[in-house]
């Protein structure tokens, strides 16, 4: 499951993954970011996937990235810090990060919420 929610205060979209997520969770939300008009144009997520189980393939990075590609088409930037702690969940998030080279995403991967807190904060556009 994916649960988003936009925090006025801080200006970042706070998004929980939890139990199993799969590609069909993932394109959903990446969608629904695509078209929420609302949304700051250079958008700063907080990404927590530490209850998460990632259940889809490597393969199926390739399907994330387009959906973030056509996702970014309505953005000047999209700044993404994913926090992870699980073995399988931090080997997909290191391959896609490989995967997507554009200068309209910056995504860093972290263990920890401040520390992912901490780099959001100090991203300049």
């Amino acid at each position: 499951m994916v649960e988003e929610k936009f925090n006025t205060t801080t200006n970042i979209l706070e998004t929980i993954y939890s139990g199993d997520v799969t590609l069909t969770d993932v394109v959903n939300y990446i969608v629904a970011t695509k078209n929420n008009k609302k949304y700051p144009r250079v958008l700063k997520i907080i990404s927590d996937a530490r209850n998460a189980v990632f259940n889809f393939s490597i393969d199926d990075l390739n399907i994330i990235m387009e959906e973030n590609y056509k996702s970014l088409e309505n953005y000047n930037c999209i700044i993404d810090a994913i926090i992870v702690d699980d073995p399988h969940n931090t080997v997909l998030t290191v391959l896609y990060k490989e995967l997507v080279k554009t200068n309209k995403y910056k995504f860093e991967i972290f263990s920890t919420k401040t520390t992912a807190i901490n780099w959001l904060k100090n991203q300049k556009i």
